[in-house]
C-alpha cells in the first residue's frame, strides 16, 4: 500500500508562525492546476502500481479549491493509479471555508476525512497569529461538517504561545474536546526562521515562554487525552481507537508515498525526491521540460536514521531486534549504547526490547533522537 500527497499552495493571508510553501495569490490556481494534473500522470508508474490506500491534500490551504477542482484532481488520480475501495481521503481545511454547501458537495467527491485548521478557539490567539477566523467560527465549522456527514474530522491546535493566560490552553482542550471530534493535532509553537513571529521575537517583541510552563501545557495536554479516551500516538497526535491518521501513520511507517505540486515530497524507500518549492518555477520548468525536482538516493545510513526517529515518534517506538535483522549488528548495538543513558534517566522506557519514549522522553524528543542518530 502506498499514499499520495497533492500541495495545494494557497493561503487567502499569511500566518505570522507559517514558514511552508503558500502564496497568497489565490487566483492563480487556475494556471498551476493543469501542470499538477500533468504531474499526476507523468509519474504513474513512480510506486511501481502499488495499491494507493491514502490521499492526502495538504498545503497552503487545500479548501480554497472550489468543489469541481478537487473533483478534477481526484478523477485524474483514479484514472492512472489503482486505488483501495476503502481509501482515506483526507483535506485540509480552514474553518472560514467550511460553510455547508461546500461541505454537502465535497461529501460527493468522496473526501471522508477533514483536518481542520483551528489552532485556538480564542481570538486574542487568532489575531496574535494572524488567522482569518474567529473562535465562534471555528466551533461552527466543526458542526456544518458534521452535520454534512464527515464522521472522520481532526482539528490542529497551537499552544506555547506567547502572551497566553495559563488557563487557556486547558480552555481550548476543553472546548476542542466537546465538539465530538475523532483525532487532533497539538504543536507547540516554533519560531521558524524568515516568519514574522520569528522577526518579532528578534526585535523582542514577543519571546518564548518559560520552559516550566511549556512543559506544564504539555501535561496538561497528555492528561486531558487520556481522559477522554484519546490514544497519544505520535508525538502530536492523538486519536480515537479507529482513527489514527492512515496518511500520516505511513509517513511514520516509511511506506511509499509520491508528493505532487510545489515543494511536495516523495519516497519510494530507494530514494527520496522533492520539487521545486516555488510554483512559479515549477510551472516553467514542467513548460519548458526540464527538471522540476531533486532526487537524493538513500544510504543505508540514511534509511536507518529515518527508521529510528520516525519511529521513536510513535507509541511503538523502535524494536531493536528488527534494527538488527534490518540493519545488522554493528547498527542495533550502536542504537542500544547510544540510548541506554536516556533508560536509566527515565526518558526511555524499553519492554521486550522495544525502546519508546516516556512521557518526559517525549519532551526531549529532538535531542534524544539526535543522540542516536547515525
Amino acid at each position: 500500500m502506498a499514499g499520495i500527497y497533492i500541495h495545494i499552495p494557497y493561503c487567502r493571508q499569511a500566518c505570522r508562525y507559517c514558514d511552508f510553501h503558500f502564496v497568497v495569490s489565490v487566483w492563480q490556481k487556475k494556471e498551476l492546476l493543469p501542470y499538477m494534473l500533468r504531474e499526476i500522470e507523468e509519474r504513474k508508474d513512480y510506486l511501481m502500481n502499488e495499491v494507493i490506500d491514502t490521499i492526502y491534500f495538504g498545503g497552503g490551504t487545500p479548501s480554497v479549491l472550489e468543489v469541481k477542482e478537487i473533483a478534477n484532481i481526484l478523477d485524474c488520480i483514479y484514472r492512472f493509479y489503482p486505488i483501495s475501495s476503502g481509501v482515506e481521503l483526507s483535506l485540509e481545511a480552514n474553518p472560514e471555508d467550511l460553510k455547508p454547501e461546500y461541505l454537502y458537495e465535497l461529501a460527493k467527491t468522496g473526501v471522508n476525512r477533514l483536518s481542520i485548521g483551528i489552532q485556538s478557539f480564542q481570538d486574542s490567539d487568532l489575531e496574535l497569529m494572524h488567522r482569518i477566523h474567529s473562535g465562534e467560527q471555528a466551533g461552527e465549522a466543526v458542526k456544518n461538517a458534521q452535520n454534512a456527514g464527515f464522521d472522520n474530522i481532526s482539528i490542529d491546535l497551537i499552544y506555547g504561545l506567547p502572551r497566553q493566560e495559563k488557563n487557556v490552553w486547558q480552555k481550548n482542550l476543553d472546548k476542542a474536546l466537546s465538539l465530538g471530534i475523532q483525532h487532533f493535532s497539538a504543536y507547540h509553537l516554533t519560531y521558524e526562521s524568515g516568519t514574522v513571529f520569528d522577526h518579532w521575537r528578534k526585535k523582542g517583541r514577543i519571546g518564548l515562554i518559560p520552559e516550566e510552563d511549556s512543559l506544564n501545557q504539555f501535561k496538561i495536554l497528555i492528561n486531558t487525552a487520556k481522559q477522554q479516551g484519546f490514544e497519544h500516538y505520535e508525538i502530536s497526535n492523538f486519536a480515537l481507537p479507529g482513527f489514527q491518521s492512515k496518511h500520516n501513520s505511513s509517513y511514520w511507517q516509511q511506506k511509499k508515498y509520491l508528493g505532487i505540486g510545489p515543494s511536495a515530497h516523495s519516497y519510494n524507500e530507494l530514494s527520496r525526491r522533492w520539487n521545486l518549492s516555488n510554483h512559479k518555477r515549477y510551472i516553467d520548468a514542467m513548460s519548458s521540460a526540464e527538471d522540476y525536482f531533486e532526487t537524493e538516493t538513500l544510504s543505508p545510513e540514511n534509511i536507518y536514521n529515518e527508521h529510528v526517529m520516525t519511529s521513536l515518534r510513535t507509541s511503538k517506538g523502535v524494536s531493536y531486534l528488527y534494527l538488527k535483522s534490518r540493519f545488522g549488528d554493528q547498527e542495533a548495538e550502536h542504537f542500544r549504547t547510544a540510548i541506554e543513558k536516556f533508560v536509566k534517566s527515565g526518558h526511555v522506557n524499553v519492554n521486550q526490547e522495544i525502546y519508546s519514549l516516556t512521557q518526559e522522553g517525549i519532551f526531549i524528543a529532538d535531542h534524544i533522537i539526535e543522540v542516536v542518530f547515525k
